[in-house]
């Protein structure tokens, strides 16, 4: 089996620690998996529809949308206070800092970008915030739509060069890279914030047995508190881990079934 957390490895000093981490629960687990890079832009799609994976951050529509699903095992505890000491995100919509723009409104008739078409926090999230404006005004927000960001520094990326006026930031990867690039994170300025959902878990699409699930699971809870892992949380802004409930991902395919249903909200 292996393990990987490249969905919140934002840069390559950030997948090293993520690496530390899962390196050390996997030794407190007692399992000999290798952990493996997955690095961008390499597509995360082909990562989850794999059938050894251990333990994996999974974002959590494919999560909700795969059959049968994965087994979940913790899902991180983000650190900021917006985040509550809860295992949630959400996605920030931004824009450059020297933007005209205040408030999402502001951005319409302008350009949009999203990052890819199976993402939560890419692109069903900012479908899902945007379609009471859509139906409001009864048509399109935005004059030109661009996608293929691939994920939060896409888009950042995008917005410097001017490609898009307003994209989407899963918060937790924001949080990331204001932490580890500053200078870049600051380029961009938030104007709108989604509703929490709950955050990326780490899944297994390979049984584990019972025993080997509880091993994992421990040792994750252990991960939260350990004295060595102290710098490891601090540069992960990991307050610990929660055991997931597999029915709070549910509103999630229920949004996507809903908003695949309705009119472009774009």
């Amino acid at each position: 089996m292996i393990a990987n957390a490249r969905m919140y490895s934002v840069n390559a000093a950030a997948a090293a620690v993520w690496r530390e981490l899962l390196d050390w629960v996997l030794r407190r687990a007692g399992v000999c998996w290798d952990i493996i890079e997955h690095a961008a832009p390499a597509p995360m799609a082909a990562l989850w529809s794999r059938d050894d994976l251990g333990a994996a951050l999974m974002c959590g529509l494919p999560y909700s949308l795969r059959a049968p699903r994965p087994q979940l095992i913790v899902a991180p505890i983000p650190s900021p206070s917006r985040y509550a000491g809860k295992p949630r995100y959400m996605t920030d919509l931004a824009v450059r800092a020297d933007s005209p723009f205040a408030s999402i409104e502001d951005t319409f008739g302008s350009r949009v970008g999203y990052t890819v078409g199976d993402s939560q926090s890419g692109y069903y999230a900012v479908r899902h915030f945007l379609a009471p404006f859509q139906r409001q005004r009864g048509g399109p927000l935005y004059r030109e739509v661009l996608g293929g960001l691939l994920n939060a520094r896409g888009v950042i990326d995008a917005l410097i060069a001017g490609k898009v006026d307003v994209g989407p930031l899963d918060s937790y990867s924001h949080d990331l890279l204001a932490q580890w690039e500053p200078a870049f994170a600051a380029q961009v300025r938030v104007i709108a914030t989604t509703e929490p959902t709950p955050i990326p878990a780490f899944v297994a699409t390979a049984p584990l047995a019972a025993e080997q699930l509880e091993r994992l699971r421990n040792a994750f809870a252990d991960a939260g508190a350990a004295p060595e892992l102290e710098r490891v949380r601090a540069g992960l802004l990991l307050s610990g881990f929660a055991l997931p409930v597999a029915r709070d991902y549910d509103v999630l395919r229920e949004r996507h079934d809903a908003l695949n249903a309705a009119p472009e909200v774009w």
